[in-house]
């Protein structure tokens, strides 16, 4: 196998060079799942999440796409690698990755 060089962009992770280490980012990452989402034009704001909110699998309506709902919450769970900040929120609606609903 040949020196491929450096990597640029591997799964997801964009590295970049620096004198004192390496930066890992997922900013091309997190845009991509934002477009397959469709939430590009929205603003962004703090959400903060209840702690000890109890949820149900029963509550709200089902949604009519569920293959996206799925496909976005494990695109979410890999960002958590270089976002530990939103493990929680990830780890509370992938709980409900086989019966979901709007609530979720």
């Amino acid at each position: 196998m040949k020196d491929l060089g450096y990597p640029w962009y591997f799964l997801g992770i964009e590295v970049a060079y620096l004198p004192r280490g390496y930066l890992l980012s997922q900013s091309k990452y997190i845009i991509d799942i934002l477009q397959r989402a469709r939430f590009t034009d929205n603003k962004t704001i703090d959400t903060p999440i209840q702690i000890n909110a109890m949820y149900s699998s029963s509550d709200g309506l089902p949604l009519t796409d569920p293959t996206l709902y799925r496909t976005i919450i494990g695109s979410l769970v890999y960002l958590t690698i270089t976002r530990p900040d939103i493990a929680y929120v990830i780890h509370v609606v992938s709980q409900f990755i086989a019966s979901h609903t709007t609530i979720h």
